[in-house]
This record gives structure tokens, sequence and C-alpha cells, in this order.
């Protein structure tokens, strides 16, 4: 069957059933005139944003064709993607006049990040790619290094990045440029945020789900987002769904989301059809806030929303897919496309444009904010707007050693106190399981922030719930890289589902880093807990801890993995990932009662250090032992030490030294990683000669990555997450998985009885009387339902009592 053949440029949508009187619900404006001056400035500014986009993408001399082009004149590699730019200089243009007119808090979020092109250029036009790059400066011998270096290794990438004055946005995966939108004006009042999403990225499913967020935007206290769906039609090779709905379908669509609709679709004028929307859209915002904050809020208020401009001519090869990327793949070598390129870089008269120096006409700057603030290259809210929040001190918090207490449940009265102390500056994301993870203290004196509902509606909550991980990953990094500080619970099988959004977001912060003029922001902090360990109503399907080798796979600098063993090194982890900047934390814990193994003195050491012996558990204090058994993980832990202790009855003259590894990072060979233990500091810790049992929450391959290249790597044996399970008592996933305190003294046994003569000549013995342990437990659990009795207490190491 052949492929899809498009047989005229700009195809139509094929008119749907629905009603002719849905397209009541569009926006009608009487359009008015914009001045001449006004009107030159808007146009000769997208006259020179384009060709510099598209002189961009091909040129490497002859910027300004002060000659006819020659293949020489033409970049080997011809990167970066033409379709999009018309439409993104035309928005830019728009902006730009509309914030110098009423002196504007705005930024820009550009969904269609390969759009690169067309905000470098428009950035360069208003002076701000300059400020940052002095290189690029607005003059002849700036606007010659742009053109020429653009998708080179020493200039700018072809997607939109950190590196992108003004963005707050990794322009490489689609999907997620409106939820950040809506993050960044959380708690930002006086904040407008335009948002471009693009026809293909509208066709992926965080954006679908996105198109909600206004509905957790309290107008009193938060600023507003201004949706614009380009519509150009296309994607790479294919048409988009958007572009083959109609009018009637688009109208419906976004009424339904709660959106008032207004088409720019006038071609004949299209500069005064986008300029009068944009002054309704303000006036809209405008209003929906004053009543907010004049204390009569509208109950559902209908934000302004764009669904254009539908056609923007593609400027060549128009109307088509083939204007995605490339037009002219092969002006290099061939004559007849070289012609082609230089006839359609001429229709925009450059010598027009620009000055004799390389700067741009007075026209084009009279659209420009003078104040070079309000440019939409120079917000501090995109690169310099992180203050810290007050995190108090933790160990007021803190649970008596030798109690249990559930993780989750202590840290929520420190994060209780954290909500007070930080009303617009701190917030919890949450896929609507805060209340599962048992966080709900928090809700003590906030709220949740849904203004959908009437019982949540205009109550300032600082609660965001909403049952999509993608849109809360968006709030988040748009909160975040404006300068506040978020933290992100979630059940542990379904962070995943953000894997390749954190890892866009690492991107940038590595790229943010980088530059000389991003400051510090805060971290982005996830909580991970309803773990695979303690799974009380949910089986296979929510076991999955995998998300911590996607933190593990990201730059070291920028990589955190904490497992805190108890309720007090929870609090005192949480603490520090709250005040830390610029990280990726992800934090893993329990929410079921466990034992408090450490005082709040020993637990802040223990987390200073990262891991430490457990003396407590461990034979004369941890001193010359057999083997050295390390616990990674809450749960884990707490089996090394019940075997331990099992160990310390069973086989008393099997020296033992107990280790929590609290910082994951610290088994990285040394060197890689900013927290990993030199060798010696290692082997003092593990010691250097005698076999080492891990128990640890991950999957394995997870550890045997980390530790790779330490020494004498053969002495070391790991049991992990074994991928099985169902929906069972907690102790059968112990058992399942080979991590139960019977599994952990197994391994004690045999590595104990490579340097232990006694040991050794009963281990046979003993390893049989574990085994029958082991297929007792099992028995008792099928048959009752529920683990033997007595199975969660915590350890003790009188060996005269029953462990």
């Amino acid at each position: 069957m052949p492929g899809e053949m498009i047989d005229r440029p700009n195809p139509q949508p094929k008119p749907s059933n629905l009603p002719d009187e849905v397209l009541s619900l569009a926006v009608k404006l009487e359009k008015a005139a914009l001045s001449e001056i006004v009107n030159a400035g808007l146009q000769e500014f997208r006259r020179a944003a384009n060709y510099i986009a598209a002189a961009m993408i091909f040129l490497k001399d002859n910027v300004l064709l002060e000659r006819d082009l020659e293949f020489e004149d033409i970049k080997p590699r011809l990167l970066g993607h033409w379709g999009t730019c018309p439409g993104l200089n035309l928005v830019y243009s728009h902006l730009n006049l509309l914030t110098k007119k009423h002196d504007l808090n705005l930024i820009f979020v550009v969904g269609p990040g390969h759009g690169a092109p067309a905000i470098l250029a428009s950035l360069w036009i208003e002076g701000s790619l300059g400020h940052f790059y002095p290189q690029y400066a607005r003059n002849k011998e700036g606007l010659h290094n742009l053109i020429t270096k653009f998708s080179t290794p020493s200039g700018p990438p072809s997607h939109i990045n950190a590196e992108t004055p003004g963005a707050i946005h990794e322009g490489g995966e689609l999907g997620y440029a409106l939820s950040v939108a809506f993050g960044a004006v959380m708690d930002n009042p006086d904040l407008i945020v335009a948002c471009v999403v693009g026809d293909g990225e509208a066709e992926s499913g965080p954006t679908a789900t996105a198109w909600h967020g206004y509905k957790y935007i309290d107008p009193a206290e938060s600023g507003a987002v201004i949706p614009i769906v380009h519509v150009n039609g296309f994607k790479i090779s294919e048409r988009t769904i958007y572009g083959c709905m109609d009018d009637k379908e688009m109208v419906a669509l976004f009424s339904g989301y709660g959106y008032q609709c207004r088409f720019v679709e006038d071609l004949d004028d299209i500069d005064g059809d986008l300029g009068g929307s944009m002054e309704w859209a303000l006036a809209e915002i405008n209003r929906i806030q004053k009543a907010a904050r004049s204390g009569k809020p509208i109950a559902k208020p209908r934000w302004p929303g764009w669904g254009g401009p539908k056609k923007v001519h593609g400027e060549f090869v128009e109307g088509s897919f083939h204007a995605h990327q490339v037009p002219l793949t092969a002006a290099k070598t061939d004559k007849e496309e070289l012609g082609q390129l230089q006839s359609w870089l001429k229709s925009y008269n450059a010598k027009e444009l620009f000055t004799a120096e390389g700067g741009v006409t007075d026209s084009i700057l009279s659209i420009i904010p003078k104040d070079d603030s309000k440019k939409l290259g120079q917000r501090k809210e995109t690169y310099d707007a992180f203050e810290g929040i007050k995190v108090p001190e933790w160990q007021k918090y803190a649970v008596k050693k030798g109690d249990q207490a559930s993780c989750m449940q202590t840290i929520g009265e420190l994060l209780d106190q954290v909500m007070i102390d930080n009303p617009h500056s701190m917030r919890i994301f949450s896929p609507d399981e805060l209340v599962s993870n048992k966080l709900d203290a928090v809700f003590r004196h906030t709220g949740r922030n849904f203004q959908w509902d009437e019982f949540s509606n205009a109550r300032g909550g600082r609660v965001i719930e909403i049952l999509s991980e993608h849109t809360c990953q968006g709030f988040l990094q748009g909160y975040t890289l404006t300068g506040r500080v978020g933290l992100f619970p979630s059940y542990e099988s379904f962070l995943g589902i953000i894997d390749t959004m954190m890892v866009q977001y690492s991107k940038f912060s590595k790229m943010a880093c980088e530059t000389n003029w991003r400051k510090h922001i805060g971290s982005l902090n996830y909580l991970e807990t309803s773990t695979w360990t303690r799974q009380e109503h949910n089986g296979f399907s929510h076991q999955n801890p995998s998300f911590i080798g996607s933190v593990l796979n990201l730059k070291p600098s920028f990589a955190r993995v904490y497992l805190p063993p108890d309720a007090n090194t929870f609090l005192s982890t949480l603490a520090h990932c709250l005040r830390s900047k610029s990280y990726v934390n992800l934090m893993v814990g329990s929410k079921q009662p466990v034992p408090v193994f450490l005082s709040p003195d020993e637990a802040d050491s223990h987390c200073r250090a990262g891991a430490s012996v457990f003396k407590f558990a461990s034979t004369d204090s941890g001193l010359n032992p057999d083997v050295v058994l390390v616990g990674i993980g809450c749960e884990l832990t707490f089996e090394v030490i019940a075997a331990a202790a099992l160990l310390r009855a069973k086989a008393p003259h099997l020296r033992v030294r107990v280790v929590n590894v609290t910082d994951l990072m610290i088994l990285g060979l040394e060197g890689s990683h900013p927290h990993s233990l030199t060798h010696e500091d290692f082997d003092a810790l593990f010691s250097d000669d005698k076999s080492i049992h891990f128990n640890y929450h991950g999957y394995a391959g997870e550890l045997k990555g980390l530790l790779f290249g330490r020494p004498h790597l053969d002495r070391i044996s790991i049991e992990s997450y074994r991928e099985e399970g169902s929906t069972t008592t907690p102790f059968d996933m112990m058992l399942r998985n080979r991590v139960s305190r019977y599994h952990v003294a197994e391994a004690a046994i045999k590595g104990a009885a490579k340097r232990n003569e006694k040991i050794r000549v009963e281990m046979h013995e003993m390893l049989s009387g574990i085994r029958h342990d082991i297929s007792k437990t099992q028995e008792y659990i099928l048959a009752n339902g529920k683990d033997p009795e007595g199975t969660y207490d915590t350890p003790t190491f009188d060996w005269r009592t029953k462990s």
C-alpha cells in the first residue's frame, strides 16, 4: 500500500457532524486596527526573525547575502526545524508589544522546543542573547556568529535548553510545556506565562491532562497562563489530530475543558487579529484576578485560550510536512536548490531590516520593551529567583529510640510546619496518594488547592493532588525552576511514569550549571513510599523499585538517592533535601511502623556519614567480624538486624558486623560521585577481606553497577527485589525475594564459614535448620493468611530471649 500522498498545500479538515450552533462558543471580537507604526514594527520584527532563523539552518558564511550564494556558504550539516519558526516569531513579536504596552511581567514557555532558530533569532533582536553571550551582541559580528555557529559544536544547539535565555523548559521531549507553565505561575500573582503548544505535542498524554491545570490555579494568589495552540497541521511526516479537526470540533473540545476559545486565522491581517486577541486575553485575566482578589471569586472561571494561528505561511515548501525540518536538504550540492534558497532569503529584504553596523531598525526596536528586565529573555524568574525556604530543626519531631514509628507519619509533622513557615514558596504535588502514604499531617494547617471543588476552592491550599504523575512533574518543574521548592510524594511503583521527564529536567539542570549566568535553584525532591516490601492492599503491579536506577543513571553531580532506615534518619534526610540546591533527590522509605534504631544525635551523625556500623546489632560493636551484613532500605535493614539477632541465638560463635547504608551514592567507585567513599574508607567500613552480604531494596544490577571497580568483589553477595510478588503478606514478600532474615542468616553462615572453622563444621546443620524455618513459616502464612505473631517486633540481642 503506498504511503500518504498530499495533493495540495494546507489541506483543510473534513467538516464534522457537530451542529453549527457550537461555533457560538468561540469568542468573537471587533477587530481594532493597529497603527501603521505598530504594524510596521511587528512585520519588520517578524521578517528579521524569520530571515535569521532560516539563515541559521543553512549559512556558514555570507550571512547577509552581500554576494550571490555559493556552495561554500552552506553548512556541511543542515540541522534544525523550520516549520514552527514563523508561528513562534509571530507570537514572540506580539508578546513583546503586549509587555511594552502594559508593563507586564511575562515569560514565554515554548512547547515546540525544536523551534530554537526562531527563539534565538528573537532573543538576538531584542538584545537578550548578547546580554548573556557577548559573542552574539546585536551587531554585525554578533549576527554572523549566531548564524554561522548555530547547531555546530561551538554554538547554540538545535533545541531550546538551559543555555537559551528566558527558557524554563527543556525543548527535547514533547508533552509537558503546559504543565510547566502552570507550575511557574503558582504563588507568582503578577506573572503571566504565554505557552505555545504545538499541535504535534498536543497529541501527547501529558498535554491532554495539562489542559486541566488551570483548575489548580487560584487567581487570588497565582498568576495566569495563556495557552496558545499552534495548529500548523503537520508533524514530521504526517498530519496532526488537531490539524484534522474543524473549528466546531476544536471549540467544543476546549469549551469542555473550560476555556474561552479564540481562533486567530485572518491571514490578510494576522497582526490585527492576533493583537486584538492578545488584548482580549489580558483583559479576561485581569477581570478574573480582580474578582478573586477583591474577595468575590468567579466560580469556575473560563480562562482565555487561543486556537491559532491556524495557518501561517510556511515560507517555503509551505502547507505540508516537508517544511517541518530542513526544506532544502541538498542546498550544498544542488544548484537548483541553492538558487531557491537564495531567492527565499532575499524575499525578506534583509537590507531594509538591519543597519550598517548590523543592528536592527528603530521600527523593530519600537515594539520591544526598553527596560531590559521586562524583555522575555531577561526575566529574573527564569534564571535568578531562588531564595530557599525555612526548614525547622528536625530534632523537635524526633521519635524516642526504641519506639516504633512510621517514617511517613513522622515526617508529616515536619512538613506541616514547613507549610506554615513557607506559605508562598513551598508546595506538595501528589498523585492522589497523600493520605494513603500517611502524610496527612500536612492537612492540619493547609488543604488541597483544587479550584473546581467547592470544598477546597479559594482556600489557599498548599497541596496539589491530581491523578497524573506527568502533570505533577510538570507543575513541580515549573514551580522549582522559577525559584521555589516542591516535594513529589508517590507510590514507589508509579514514579517510573515520569522517568524521561525527570531525565530531561536533569539535562536542563546540567546545562544550567555550566552557564555563567544561571543561578542555583531548589532541588527536585521525590518521596517514594508504599514500597514493594509492604503492599497491604495491592499486588504485583504495585511492586517496582526501578526509579532508583533511573536516578542512578543521572550525572553524578546531580543524583542523590537516600534509603533512611528509620523515622529519625528520615527526618534528617528530608530536612537536608529541602535545604539543598540543584540536585535530584530521591528518598525511599516506609509508611508502616518500624523500629527507631537511632537517637536524634546518632541519626544526625549516621546521615552525615551516609553509612555506619550498627554497633548494637554487631558482635563486640563490629570488631573483627567473620562476615559483614549490609542493609540498604528500611525493611531490608530490619531483616538484616533480625538476622543478626537470630544468629546471636543460633550461632553464638559467628561474629557479625552490621552496616546500614542510607546514602546509596557512597558505594560508587572512588571519584565516581561526590559522596563515594575512598577505597580506604570503604575497607574500614566493610573490612578489606571479609565476606560482605548486601540486602538491598532495589534491583541487584544497580548495586553491582555502583560497586564495579571496587577491589575484591568476589567476596560480595547481593540479594534484592527479584520481581517476585503478589497480594500477600509483608514477610512472604521477604521470603519470595530471598531477602528475609532467614536468607540473610544463610548468607552470613556461608560467608563466615570461609574463615571461622567452628561455623564451617556446623554449617550444614545450621543451614538445614534455617531452611526448615523458612518452610514452616511459608506453611503458616499459606494456612493463616497472615505473618506469624511477633514477626515485626523489635529484635533483641540477648541469646536467652527468643528473637
